[in-house]
């Protein structure tokens, strides 16, 4: 692990971040971003601003983009924002509102 970046309380549900992780896991980081400019989906934007401060992270100890490519991408449960909605005969129904834990770990590729 050379870099890593976490994204805390987002407010995406972590079923829909998965689906962009599995999309660029153990891709390298300019084919990454590429893929996330190409997926239309709200948490790509969340997954590459994270992905951009691994990377900023790993230019701080000298390294360059194309030498890193994406060794971990988790998208865990986060805290979920409890609402209540007026429903029928006077009673209230939740609404969860999800939120996920972010964490990319990036490493230096091997040639």
């Amino acid at each position: 692990m050379i870099a890593i970046a976490r994204g805390k309380y987002l407010r995406v549900s972590s079923m829909k971040m998965r689906q962009v992780c599995d999309a660029i896991r153990g891709k390298d980081v300019p084919t990454s971003k590429a893929l996330l400019s190409q997926i239309d989906k709200g948490a790509g934007d969340l997954v590459k601003k994270v992905l951009d401060s691994a990377v900023n992270n790993a230019k701080q100890k000298g390294l360059s983009e194309e030498q890193l490519f994406i060794k971990t991408i988790t998208a865990n449960h986060g805290g979920a924002w409890k609402r209540f909605r007026a429903a029928s005969f006077g009673r209230a129904t939740p609404i969860l509102r999800r939120t996920t834990h972010l964490t990319v770990e990036l490493d230096v590729k091997t040639k």
